[in-house]
């Protein structure tokens, strides 16, 4: 199954960016960065990725899903629609919140992580683009197991299923229900920061390619070099 129109630049395009409780945030940098470090970590890859969203010209508006209250109060500082998080879980707390969409009428939907630093306004262009031929298109991670995201025509075409092997699960379920998808692979989609290594990884790809996106990469940088532990 295709999607219902081929005139997909002149669909209302709207994403949709889950961000978990800052008290919780990136648990697998605890020993590098404080929670506080963390926490400031979290909301500016969150702030980067709404800024490409809202500059890519393809996408008419950001929600932002979340239960932290400081989460939706700097989400909607920045622009974003806040949507309080109304059902624990990553999966349902996002189906909730695609369902009022559907409801609404909203034709494409695109969920994306939070944490992308090396997003590009070129990326999304880029899904919106696949769009044109295929209902579903996924964007990998960087192991080409796990999903960064996937944009969907019309909203809940396929049930979110984010977890280990998502990718593999969404490209199976989409076979199953017959629908058209395309895999998409891009550095800027691929690389989410969990874990120490992907934050070196982040470093030394911007020093390569000569780009600083953000000045907090290096204050990060800095911080986890001073607070990694003696060999």
């Amino acid at each position: 199954m295709r999607p219902h129109t081929d005139w997909y630049y002149l669909m209302m395009y709207k994403a949709l960016i889950p961000v978990k409780s800052l008290h919780s945030a990136k648990s697998r940098l605890a020993p590098h960065l404080t929670l506080h470090q963390r926490k400031n970590l979290v909301l500016d890859m969150l702030y980067h990725v709404l800024h490409v969203l809202q500059t890519s010209n393809v996408i008419e508006r950001v929600l932002v899903v979340s239960p932290d209250q400081l989460v939706l109060a700097q989400a909607k500082a920045w622009g974003a629609q806040a949507l309080p998080e109304e059902i624990p879980g990553h999966n349902a707390a996002l189906h909730a919140a695609a369902f009022k969409e559907q409801q609404v009428g909203t034709p494409a939907l695109l969920t994306i992580s939070a944490d992308l630093p090396l997003l590009h306004a070129y990326d999304i262009s880029a899904l919106v683009e696949q769009s044109a031929h295929h209902s579903v298109v996924l964007a990998a991670s960087r192991d080409g197991t796990g999903t960064n995201a996937i944009l969907t025509q019309p909203p809940l075409v396929l049930p979110y299923l984010f977890g280990p092997n998502s990718l593999y699960n969404y490209q199976q379920t989409a076979k199953q229900l017959y629908l058209s998808y395309a895999t998409y692979h891009s550095i800027g989609l691929a690389l989410d920061i969990d874990t120490i290594d992907d934050l070196e990884d982040l470093h030394e790809l911007q020093i390569l390619s000569g780009e600083h996106m953000q000045s907090w990469l290096t204050y990060h940088h800095d911080e986890v070099s001073a607070n990694a532990p003696c060999p």
